[in-house]
């Protein structure tokens, strides 16, 4: 089984940065779209961002402009650069991959807390 794994969580003050990345593990299929998602207590998942192997992001209106999505297809990875935060972005956040074979793996998720 293909295995997806996050980091790169932790805590920030508002108007700060943080870097999440994701790692796909290889196996029979390939890669075809990681997207990162959110959960805050009470809520419901949300996505946040994703990007295609043709590599053009989408981006919850949220986050547009505080937030960059980008992939490195050699290495199967994504990251989520995260710039300022608020609380409201407080949440676990999720990486879903997509691969060929429409299987969709979701990672164990990593927590981001903004607090002053």
């Amino acid at each position: 089984a293909q295995l997806v794994e996050e980091s790169g969580g932790g805590s920030a003050q508002p108007g700060g940065s943080l870097t999440l990345s994701c790692n796909a593990s290889p196996g029979k299929y390939r890669v075809i779209n990681m997207a990162w998602y959110r959960q805050a207590p009470g809520t419901q998942r949300e996505l946040v961002a994703d990007i295609g192997d043709g590599g053009r992001p989408y981006y919850a209106d949220s986050v547009k402009g505080r937030f960059t999505i980008d992939r490195d297809n050699g290495k199967n990875s994504v990251y989520l650069r995260m710039s300022s935060l608020r609380p409201e972005d407080t949440a676990t956040y999720y990486c879903g991959v997509r691969f060929y074979n429409n299987e969709i793996v979701w990672g164990q998720g990593t927590q981001v807390i903004v607090s002053s």
